[in-house]
């Protein structure tokens, strides 16, 4: 591996960081106050990343998109989690899953959401089933040529905003408990799909989740994405990369925590010292770092290895894990070392460290993690 940034990397870095902290800090606070992004700040955002060409960096070039390699991306989320989720949605990475339609459904999905023109929102979870997606109730049945899907969805992020959902459904049953999945494109406004908002979160304020429902909600056979019963194997390639994302948006937000607390160590005295010369405090940094370095090579690597061709599920795993456990971590020392301070909204410290939680529950908690590292490494040894 080489540990140097390319030109491009270096720029796609520059670039990100300074248009976060130019466009995107300074409306932080509002963002947590109403736990809104009125529609016309979102569009406004969107309308800058395009005139900067950097929208739906995540899509293959010949679909209109930036085209960027796992490395440079990982790059790029890093930096963007250096903000408010709820800002940075607006960035526009349209989810990849969308490359696997066919010409028609690209034509009508994937190329308006590069350009800006659609946002989509994945549905997969429900409330009994989270980690357990083969346990998903959310059906479609057969009708002629159509399907009618009935069921629920909750904690489906931006839902609210986007203008269709890629939903995971249960089609039929492979063997007896082993049910069939599938997935489907469906629009905003399609009769007997009802989108509302969630569950008020203490993480990511402005980032609303949604409850979705099918009450015999019809769809032509043209809806159906991929192959029926390819559900199960799109959602794996997709979480992957997203959980490689998630990953990287951890070490951009602790990153942040560790640059206020490195500063206030430098600054702050206590009987007639810097209290950063003091151990409790100084020692705290140096672990800080130490994890955030730790957890920003393991999540390079696993980009890395993305990009040789290389399997790649173990290191995406360790670098999640470890990733999001770090953040918790880290917002909880940087917190500490501000004393009473740390707790108050005037700092943004206590809102990462309630961001931070959901961070090890979504996209796979910590213990599915766990599990994928340790079945990688049991299965060549046949246990």
């Amino acid at each position: 591996m080489d540990f140097g940034l390319t030109p491009e990397q270096d720029l796609v870095v520059r670039t990100v960081r300074d248009f976060v902290e130019r466009e995107l800090y300074p409306l932080e606070a509002e963002v947590e106050r109403s736990g809104e992004v009125p529609l016309e700040i979102g569009r406004d955002i969107q309308r800058k990343v395009m005139e900067l060409g950097f929208h739906a960096p995540n899509i293959p070039a010949e679909y209109g998109g930036g085209g960027l390699d796992h490395q440079t991306f990982t790059l790029l989320e890093r930096e963007l989690g250096r903000a408010c989720m709820a800002l940075t949605v607006w960035w526009g990475r349209p989810s990849n899953i969308l490359c696997a339609g066919n010409a028609e459904q690209r034509e009508r999905y994937l190329l308006p959401s590069v350009r800006g023109e659609k946002i989509d929102a994945l549905a997969m979870t429900e409330p009994g089933a989270g980690s357990d997606l083969r346990g998903m109730k959310t059906f479609a049945r057969r009708d002629g040529t159509d399907w009618v899907l009935n069921g629920s969805k909750h904690f489906i992020s931006h839902a609210d905003i986007a203008d269709f959902v890629i939903v995971f459904v249960a089609t039929g049953e492979d063997a007896p408990g082993r049910k069939r999945i599938s997935s489907f494109l469906v629009d905003r406004g399609t009769p007997g799909f009802d989108v509302r908002k969630g569950y008020r979160s203490v993480s990511h304020r402005g980032y609303n989740n949604c409850i979705l429902t099918f009450d015999d909600c019809r769809l032509p056979a043209a809806q159906m994405l991929g192959e029926e019963g390819q559900g199960f194997a799109i959602v794996n390639t997709w979480l992957a990369a997203t959980r490689l994302t998630v990953a990287a948006m951890a070490v951009g937000r602790a990153r942040r925590a560790f640059d206020l607390a490195l500063a206030h160590a430098a600054q702050r005295e206590q009987f007639g010292e810097k209290i950063g010369r003091y151990q409790g405090v100084s020692f705290q940094l140096a672990d800080s770092i130490t994890e955030i370095d730790a957890a920003d090579l393991l999540t390079l690597m696993a980009a890395w290895r993305l990009d040789q061709g290389l399997p790649a599920n173990r290191e995406i795993s360790e670098a999640k894990v470890y990733a999001t456990e770090m953040l918790a971590r880290v917002t909880d020392r940087a917190i500490q070392i501000h004393g009473g301070m740390g707790l108050m909204d005037d700092l943004p410290l206590e809102r990462f460290w309630r961001d931070a939680r959901v961070e090890r529950i979504w996209d796979g908690t910590s213990e599915i993690q766990r599990h994928i590292i340790s079945r990688e490494l049991l299965r060549p040894l046949g246990a």
